[in-house]
């Protein structure tokens, strides 16, 4: 691993973000044979974000969530300890908040997600309160563990946002692991939980709608579907949902847990990557080869592309294969030919000890890892080992190193 610290610095790869997209597609293209590629990240620390969930519902410490982010680095690949603010496509330059100007051959833009929390009225000031927290961002995730394992009775209320979300249905996991652990201790009888989603669905798979359904009725959540957070009143811990423009109700809570809305992030939404008129400022590109549909020397993966698939990390172990692929063939003056097939997944921690894992394409069809094996999707101890044992070392070891 290196820094690089000069102010015109010349890369055949850069890429933006660090985090799982970033690193994985770094390392698969060093082992693709591409030399000189850096990555461009601002922060000390590496987070495993898909054990938040773990963490938030009790199963897990925080402390094997988080790394060094010198300590993952790919062999070979390099880093820069800075945060991109602009991007000069016609000019193959990138813009750092030091000053700093990088030039390129080419670009991968993964920057991850924006989290929103001001679209919500009330939301953001009541993560400052002992009584709000959420699993999509670190401290938070600890102090959903702490309000979720305290609470004695009373009502809790998870929410799912609408729009682009980095793994949506995860905002449900924590959920199930929290009431889980309050029949054990025969409190879920005492505390009313609420479940919002804004779709018409829990999920909108069928098998995984009967097997989500079957958990919510067994520890009698209460399912709001086709409903939205509207506001958040934290002093009187109260929130508005419903609708907007439709029908509004106001309910009170003890505890809540939100997944906020999300987007690109701002700095992103300004330059000329992402298509004209979009509000969400994702990073235009053709969803199979990754390639930008104007820009043929940058590329774009994971949350922050604008790719037909849910967003989930389980869905970058194939885009980075294809990009890395695609990227490397252009390389050596060749077309793009690898096709990413929209295949995401999302494994629903649905007990302490078992898991529905939802494998799935762009189209909401059920695409299992072994063929034909569409039982997989139910609820098993089996999949409960693989998410939170198996899983975890094979991201520190493998994936990130561009291997898995």
């Amino acid at each position: 691993m290196t820094t690089v610290e000069t102010d015109n610095d010349h890369h055949t790869v850069v890429v933006i973000g660090g985090g799982n997209a970033g690193l994985s597609v770094a390392g698969r293209l060093r082992r693709y044979g591409v030399t000189n590629v850096v990555v461009v990240e601002p922060r000390d620390q590496h987070l495993y974000q898909p054990m938040f969930s773990h963490v938030a519902g009790g199963t897990a410490p925080a402390s094997i969530a988080v790394r060094p982010q010198s300590s993952v680095m790919p062999r070979g690949v390099g880093l820069i300890k800075d945060r991109a603010v602009d991007v000069l496509p016609d000019s193959g330059v990138v813009e750092l908040a030091s000053g700093n100007r990088l030039s390129f051959d080419h670009l991968v833009v993964c920057p991850g997600i924006q989290k929103d929390w001001h679209r919500v009225p009330g939301l953001a000031d009541a993560m400052d309160t002992p009584f709000a927290a959420s699993h999509y961002e670190f401290d938070l995730a600890r102090k959903a563990s702490r309000l979720l394992r305290d609470l004695r009775r009373g009502t809790v209320i998870f929410t799912q946002p609408a729009g682009a979300a980095t793994c949506a249905g995860a905002a449900q996991k924590p959920m199930y692991l929290a009431c889980d652990y309050w029949r054990a201790t025969g409190r879920l009888k005492d505390i009313r939980v609420v479940l919002l989603v804004p779709d018409e669905a829990v999920f909108g798979i069928q098998m995984i709608d009967q097997e989500l359904r079957r958990k919510i009725l067994e520890y009698g959540i209460e399912l709001r579907t086709k409903t939205e957070l509207l506001e958040v009143d934290s002093t009187n811990q109260t929130v508005v949902v419903g609708r907007p423009g439709g029908g509004a109700a106001r309910l009170s809570y003890d505890v809540l847990h939100v997944v906020p809305p999300q987007s690109a992030p701002d700095w992103l939404k300004h330059t000329a990557l992402p298509a004209a008129g979009t509000r969400e400022g994702f990073v235009e590109v053709d969803p199979e080869t990754l390639r930008h549909v104007r820009f043929p020397n940058v590329w774009s993966l994971g949350d922050a592309a604008a790719t037909s698939n849910s967003k989930s990390g389980g869905a970058l172990r194939k885009q980075t294969t294809a990009l890395a692929k695609n990227l490397t063939a252009v390389l050596a003056g060749k077309e793009p030919s690898k096709k990413y097939d929209g295949y995401s997944v999302c494994p629903f921690t649905v007990s302490r000890s078992t898991v529905v894992f939802a494998e799935f394409d762009d189209r909401y069809r059920q695409k299992p890892t072994i063929p034909f094996w569409k039982g997989l999707a139910r609820e098993r101890r089996l999949t409960w080992v693989f998410d939170r044992h198996i899983l975890p070392w094979v991201y520190w070891h493998l994936i990130l190193q561009g291997r898995a």
